[in-house]
This record gives structure tokens, sequence and C-alpha cells, in this order.
């Protein structure tokens, strides 16, 4: 009979053995000083797709990384079978330091933003002409999310065979943004025009849009030889189908085989409906208008941009700057105050 109480000892106490091992835990993590390197073409469902030293490796982020996340276009570091062959698994042990980071959240008031792509240098806002009709307000919002994260804005423009290019282009004309119109029965027989190919060259430029612009048919006559579904667009929403349900990385023809192609790469996104930009801070909002970021400092000082006596009302009465290129900020101002004093 086992004695408990002040009189007990360590032989009336049961000791369940460990089923771990007895080494003590370390937080030292290996260096895997002989990992090679590789680039990320996509992530599903925890499996990333990694371009290394040519081939084309399945992997999964190894624990010790814990909770940092894996995003298409990140510089990674991989051990294990690197051979690419079928049923191969490797490991992510290491992601570089980022150069740049696009993120965005579901919608202004969603606090936890999600990075979309590392390392890109350009963003290309995909909008139709018609069909569906333009989006300005998404538009910005997008010019917004470039200039936040140091990207270069290119405005590409699609379906020119339903609409002309001239008034869209005419709103975003005080910009200075670099363009490119195009067709769709440009882009299924005769491939993308040369002044596009000529923009994307040598860049890593990622592809936005909402649904039914003609994202992925763009993309597709950019590599022909990795051909995506497509989708129609329906005739009583006006809305596209999601055709692109993962990002993925692409290079361009030509381009080289070891993930450093001269030609430069494009990233499909799946199609968006909003572009919520919750992780954006308020001052910075203007720097994506620089249409209206000379008249604004001319405003009193702590200016909403939105109250009596703010300098951009003259500015545009002046004609420097088209009215709806005003009231979209003021919009996305208000938006963002709104958030702050939550």
């Amino acid at each position: 009979m086992r004695r408990y109480g002040k009189h007990t000892d360590e032989d009336d106490i049961r000791v369940r053995p460990s089923r771990r091992g007895t080494r003590p835990r370390t937080h030292t993590r290996p260096k895997h000083e002989d990992a090679s390197g590789g680039r990320v073409l996509t992530v599903d469902r925890g499996r990333l797709t990694c371009l290394v030293e040519g081939r084309t490796v399945t992997a999964m982020k190894a624990r010790e990384l814990g909770r940092k996340g894996v995003v298409v276009g990140d510089r990674v570091a991989l051990v294990g079978d690197l051979s690419g062959a079928k049923d191969t698994l490797a490991r992510v042990v290491r992601v570089e330091e980022r150069t740049s980071v696009l993120r965005r959240t579901a919608d202004d008031n969603e606090p936890y933003e999600r990075v979309i792509v590392a390392n890109a240098d350009q963003l290309a806002i995909v909008t139709a002409l018609a069909d569906p009709e333009p989006r300005p307000r998404l538009v910005d919002r997008c010019l917004v999310a470039a200039y936040d994260a140091g990207l270069d804005p290119l405005l590409v423009l699609t379906k020119s065979d339903l609409a002309p290019a001239g008034p869209l282009l005419d709103t975003y004309a005080p910009l200075g943004l670099r363009y490119a119109v195009t067709s769709r029965q440009q882009l299924e027989r005769g491939g993308p025009p040369a002044e596009l190919l000529e923009l994307l060259r040598g860049r890593t430029t990622v592809c936005v849009g909402h649904s039914g612009v003609g994202k992925t048919t763009l993309v597709n006559a950019l590599v022909p030889e990795r051909q995506r579904a497509t989708g129609d667009v329906n005739a009583i929403t006006g809305r596209g189908r999601h055709t692109t349900t993962a990002a993925l990385a692409l290079p361009l023809a030509d381009g080289g085989s070891d993930g450093d192609s001269d030609d430069g790469w494009v990233i499909d996104t799946p199609g968006v409906r909003s572009f919520g930009l919750n992780h954006v801070q308020l001052s910075r909002v203007i720097h994506a208008f620089p249409d209206l970021e000379a008249g604004a400092a001319e405003c009193p000082r702590a200016c909403s941009h939105n109250e009596p006596g703010c300098a951009l009302d003259r500015w545009v009465a002046e004609g420097h700057a088209d009215p709806a290129r005003l009231a979209s900020l003021r919009r996305l101002l208000a938006t963002r105050e709104r958030r702050e004093g939550d």
C-alpha cells in the first residue's frame, strides 16, 4: 500500500517514462551553409514549388522557420532532395531578405494584411476598357499599394477592340504613368504588343486586376508555353469568374532557366473584387496622387484634405487635376480616418 502525505518519498511516486529523447533542447538553429538557393514560383496548401538551378522542386517550410510566411517571389534556401523527381520533397530552411513586399487586406476594415508577392519591382494594373467597365477607384487603390510598396506602376488596358482607350488614359495622363493598350484578338493571334514586352523586359512584374479584365489571357500571351484557364464575364452582373486561384511566377519568353532571367518575370495573381488598404498609413495615401500632391503643399497644417480651406479645391478649380481624382483621394482618406479613429 502506497503512502501519501508528509511521509511520502520518491519511491512512492510513480514516474511515467518520457517518450521524448533525453537530448536537451536548444534554440540554436542550424546554419545550413550547404543549402541551395531558389525562387518560389507558387504556393499551394503548404506545398511550395521552387526553381532551383533550372529544376522545379517541390518543398515544404521547415519547422524551424516557425510562423514566418513564404510567398511567391521569395528567394529561399533549400535542403533535402533537390532532384525535382516525382514524389520527392525538399525543405525551405531560410527566407532571404526581401527587396519589396506587396500587401493588401480583404477590405479597409480588415486588420489582417496579406502579403501577395515578394521581391517584385513593378505592378501592372490590368483593367478592361469594356466588359467589364473600367473601375478607376480600384485603379487608384492599386496605385496607393504600388507606391506604398515601392513598386513602379504600369497601366495595362485590355479589350481595346470594345472601347477606345483615350478617355481613361486622359484621366491618368497627369501622373505620367507608363501604359500599354491591348486587344483580345491581338493577344490570342499575334501575341502581346512590342511596347508591352519592352516595358516588362528585365523586370519582375506582378499583375493585378479584378475578375474578367483579361489578365490571364494577357499572361497566356506573354508565356504561351504555360497556358492557364480563362473564364467569361457574366452578362448580367458584369463580373468575371475567377480562373486563377493562386499566384504563379513565370519567366518571360526566352528567359534563362536558372531563376535569374534577364528577360524578366511575370507573376499572375487571382482576380480581386476589392483591394483593402488597411495597412497603408494615412499620411502615405497622398503619395499615390502626384497630380494632387503638389497642390496639397499649400494646405493648412494637419489638413484632412476634406475640409474648408483645403488648397486642393482651388488646385482642381484651376485645372491642375481632374475633379474625379480629388473625389477618389477623399474617399480613400475618409476610409482611413474611420479606421484610425476606431
